[in-house]
């Protein structure tokens, strides 16, 4: 049966051989320039664009993937029947048809991947992933109410450096099984959160929180500050760590607070993440103190630009859309956490319209969301969209897909290195089985993927170049260990709200 696997369906449309395409680089760090893909008919076979620079030996292979259904997700969104991936290191030396691959070229380990999908790791671009240990602590109560009430007291109580290390785990472990390969993150000794990353083999662009009040790991802006600040140093250059600056919001930080940040983000190039635009309350609360909504009393005060990370971006009107657009600033849209708090709808239509990039977040996993399963966002934020314009049309498969990879990627300012599979990129990929009853037939991959694909069918993931999820096994966490650990965390916590 014919299946319409998009707008590039012809198992040929990459037609050079494995050993002509490492005969150019695959040493993307020795490059100027990003590898970037030429507009092609799509009639016509091109290779993929390989990275220039030196020939390495064709038996330099660290892993091959073959006979899979590929997503690219390049610029010109190519599909691929029988299709291969051959990775050297943490980096993509090639992609294309299985049929290609040089005669007698070996890989020191090789995956066969016939029916499957293969596409890059999903990015979760907001969650804070230790407060896995709070997960179902408490629901259906709003934003302020579950924050002040709860989570705060809560947090106060229980977290520690431990705390953290094992709610990483917890989270680490459930993103891998769903896909996840790059998730960005706002919590507390975000160090230990950063080591347990690693371990974990996964890719982090993790801040550290500041709020103007005293939290677990630091009790006033000077120890926020210094923590911080030796954060940064330490993680600078890491393959996997992006070590980033986690002002909460402007409404639980002042214009100081927020001027330091900026700062010292700057001081190290790093990102900056914080919640914009969340819920109603803040925007009336902005529009009453600043005279300005969130977004324009960010851009008054010089905050906005391209080291932005910006979750939610729900209460925006045009102006804040320019505006955002304009600084470069990426959106991440939550639609699991915006219905579960009754947050309100993103305008992500207009945002894209825009020329916003915009990607998806689980947020949570407490009370604003309780799990991390970014591929049930992609559902949620096409039917959310759908649902609110009542327009069946409205935000499709195809976006969502592309929210969840190469815009995501986009969103978080990676786009250069991740969010799509091409030589020269970071080798972070994922194998979907397609050997279950949800996932069959398959007539378009988009929708496959948006509305019938699970998390739970995610079979192997590659992050780096390394696998770290095999056949479902997870490779780099200890799954009992960290069940049992979190049990017993959910016994503390529950005691020490009792007094």
């Amino acid at each position: 049966m014919h299946r319409n696997l998009g707008p590039f369906s012809l198992a040929a449309t990459l037609a050079v051989p494995l050993a002509a395409i490492l005969s150019l680089s695959i040493a993307a760090n020795n490059s100027a320039r990003p590898p970037r893909t030429q507009p092609v008919p799509a009639t016509v076979a091109q290779p993929l664009m390989a990275v220039r620079g030196r020939r390495p030996p064709v038996n330099s292979i660290d892993l091959l993937v073959t006979h899979a259904t590929i997503v690219t997700m390049n610029a010109h969104r190519q599909i691929i029947e029988d299709g291969a991936v051959a990775i050297t290191g943490d980096t993509i030396a090639f992609v294309g048809a299985t049929s290609d691959l040089a005669k007698g070229i070996s890989a020191k380990q090789t995956i066969d991947a016939k029916g499957a999908l293969v596409l890059p790791g999903f990015i979760n671009g907001h969650t804070h992933a230790p407060m896995t240990l709070l997960r179902g602590l408490k629901d259906d109560v709003t934003l302020d109410v579950w924050l002040k009430n709860y989570i705060f007291p809560a947090e106060a109580r229980n977290v520690t450096e431990d705390f953290v290390r094992w709610g990483t785990r917890l989270a680490a472990a459930e993103m891998i099984r769903g896909g996840v390969t790059t998730f960005v993150d706002m919590y507390y000794f975000e160090d230990a959160l950063a080591e347990e990353t690693k371990a974990a083999g996964m890719r982090g662009i993790l801040g550290e929180s500041w709020l103007d009040f005293p939290v677990p790991d630091n009790k006033n802006e000077a120890e926020a500050a210094a923590y911080t600040e030796k954060f940064l140093q330490r993680w600078q250059g890491d393959p996997l760590i992006h070590a980033a600056v986690a002002p909460h919001s402007i409404y639980l930080c002042s214009q100081k607070t927020l001027h330091d940040v900026q700062a010292l983000a700057q001081k190290y190039h790093a990102p900056i993440l914080i919640h914009v635009a969340e819920i109603k309350k803040e925007l009336d609360d902005s529009l009453a103190q600043n005279h300005a909504t969130p977004v324009q009393y960010m851009n008054r005060i010089g905050l906005l630009g391209p080291d932005i990370i910006a979750a939610h971006c729900i209460w925006v009107d045009e102006t804040d859309r320019k505006l955002l657009a304009e600084k470069g600033v990426g959106c991440v849209h939550n639609p699991s956490s915006n219905m579960m708090l009754a947050s309100g709808v993103a305008p992500v239509i207009e945002e894209r319209a825009a020329g916003i990039a915009v990607g998806l977040g689980t947020d949570g996993p407490s009370g604003s969301n309780n799990d991390l399963n970014l591929m049930e966002e992609m559902d949620l934020a096409a039917k959310l969209q759908k649902i609110s314009k009542m327009d069946p049309r409205a935000l499709g498969a195809k976006a969502v897909v592309e929210m969840a990879t190469i815009e995501g990627a986009k969103a978080v300012h990676m786009e250069k290195e991740i969010g799509s599979l091409e030589p020269g990129k970071k080798a972070d990929l994922i194998l979907i089985d397609l050997n279950e009853p949800n996932t069959v037939p398959m007539y378009d991959v988009y929708s496959q993927l948006a509305y019938a694909l699970k998390g739970s069918d995610v079979q192997t993931v590659i992050i780096g170049g390394r696998v770290v999820l095999r056949d479902r096994k997870l490779l780099t966490l200890r799954e009992d260990e960290i069940l049992a650990k979190a049990r017993e965390y959910g016994k503390r916590v529950a005691a020490s709200l009792q007094h």
